[in-house]
């Protein structure tokens, strides 16, 4: 007789490059969601949302790492053959219903939205291939005041956070003055569009590499930590010394953009959004000028911005560590007009939504997103069942968060559910405490901190820490007042 086939079960694993994520960070994120709604709804822009999955000749050859459609985004191809890919940002499926849009839309059209995202690349530590996103982009303003919109309500938002001036930034440079200087170096001209496109990329990284890994970035190229080799820019010596010269000066020359019509174009923007700051009360506590910034896109065609914050926190082994840049955005006034053919400005920001619940967690500003636990009605006697849930119905009425115990277990392990709850109270009633009417409200947390001085069982059964008895009548106005004093 042939043996009968096994099956295994399958392996319970997550899948690589994604996470998790579990109630208090839900909590926190929507709390830290409102937040920033509220300050892009005060500027009068809308929320809309775009799906999940886009074609994707939609999303077009602009992607964060590649230069062609394909790499760097999870696609797949539907029953018509058509090729599809997961969303890798938010701004590209905006575009597209703009675009598809336009005729009814009103110009500008101000707009925000916030959703998952997907990089089909390496993970790494901190670094996830789903990430949560939340953009607010104006389309069809070419005016730089809007770009100059869009860093104040970023700066706006971050103060509405709880993060204080002095412990953030919003940086402003120019995709243009960049133009300029790559011009003076050598890079000008359809020739040099990849190493452009290279360098871009290598001085976007200053920050996280320093300006050592830059130059190696920019030169022949740079192995990282795991062995990975990324390929070079292969740029001459002196032309990676303009570069860096360029990327970490601390003010904006003229000169360095001296001779270029592109450059000078980029110098007047910023001169004109600098008035606008100092008109509006932003100063260079908030928003300045930072040569480093270029961002990694390429559908950048103007203005680009990124927010930072500047404190440091320690993590887990105790090493202090800087969070660095939040978000970012800029101008992109090429992307719309892929699928209308005309030129249509737009600009816009995105927030980097977990590095900053992540950096806010650590100022301690999302705290009272922590909802407590339920308070936790036990089963002594399961017939009584329909008495039970009446109490936790009482309770949910009176705006109280509460569950019933729908497991089969006894007292002992009813207990130990509720503290895995962090429930603050349980309410217990058995058969003396139904016979007077009576229900018996334990305090969890206190009961914990008197277990750890009560030593004995005896002690323990005549002190009965933290729990009292009360009518039944008195179940809900209790436990409010308990809340309430707590609260006070």
């Amino acid at each position: 007789m042939a043996d009968k086939p096994t099956h295994s079960a399958p392996k319970a694993r997550l899948a690589k490059g994604f996470r998790d994520i579990e109630a208090d960070e839900i909590r926190g994120l929507k709390q830290m969601l409102g937040m920033i709604e509220e300050v892009f709804e005060l500027y009068g822009f809308d929320p809309v949302e775009q799906p999940l999955v886009e074609y994707t000749d939609a999303l077009g050859k602009f992607l964060p790492d590649e230069d062609r459609p394909g790499e760097g985004v999870f696609s797949f191809q539907d029953d018509d053959g058509q090729w599809l890919s997961l969303r890798y940002d938010l701004t590209a499926p905006l575009a597209r219903y703009v675009a598809e849009n336009y005729d009814r839309l009103p110009k500008p059209y101000r707009s925000y939205r916030h959703g998952w995202v997907f990089r089909n690349e390496k993970p790494g530590p901190g670094r996830y291939r789903q990430f949560m996103q939340f953009d607010a982009d104006t389309v069809g303003a070419a005016s730089p005041a809007a770009d100059a919109e869009v860093c104040m309500m970023a700066a706006d938002a971050l103060e509405r956070l709880g993060i204080p001036r002095g412990q953030y930034v919003m940086k402003v440079s120019n995709r243009k003055v960049l133009d300029g200087v790559m011009e003076t170096i050598g890079l000008s001209g359809p020739d040099h569009e990849a190493t452009r496109m290279t360098w871009f990329r290598a001085i976007d990284k200053l920050d996280r590499l320093g300006r050592a890994g830059v130059a190696q970035l920019l030169g022949k190229g740079r192995k990282d930590e795991s062995g990975d080799f990324t390929k070079g820019a292969g740029l001459s010596d002196l032309q990676i010394e303009r570069s860096l010269a360029f990327a970490t000066a601390t003010e904006f020359s003229a000169r360095s953009v001296e001779g270029t019509r592109i450059g000078a174009e980029g110098a007047a923007e910023l001169e004109e959004m600098q008035k606008i700051f100092a008109a509006a009360g932003y100063g260079e506590d908030r928003i300045r000028f930072d040569s480093s910034v270029v961002r990694g896109l390429a559908y950048y065609t103007g203005p680009v911005f990124e927010a930072e914050l500047l404190f440091q926190a320690s993590n887990e082994e105790g090493q202090l560590v800087r969070f660095g840049s939040v978000g970012g955005g800029g101008r992109y006034d090429d992307l719309v007009s892929r699928f209308r053919g005309e030129k249509v400005p737009a600009t816009g920001f995105s927030i980097g939504v977990s590095r900053l619940y992540t950096a806010l967690n650590h100022l301690g500003r999302l705290q009272a997103a922590r909802a407590g636990g339920p308070v936790v009605v036990l089963v002594m006697d399961r017939s009584r069942l329909p008495e039970y849930q009446r109490m936790v119905v009482e309770l949910r009425n009176a705006g109280i968060r509460a569950e019933l115990y729908l497991g089969l277990s006894g007292l002992k392990a009813q207990m130990k559910y509720a503290d895995r709850r962090g429930a603050s109270l349980a309410v217990i009633q058995g058969d003396d405490e139904r016979a007077r009417g009576e229900v018996q409200i334990k305090d969890l947390a206190a009961g914990a901190r008197a277990a750890e001085i009560i030593g004995s069982r005896d002690a323990w059964r005549e002190q009965r820490p933290a729990q009292i008895s009360v009518p039944q009548t008195k179940l809900v106005e209790t436990i409010r007042g308990w809340f309430g004093s707590r609260q006070t």
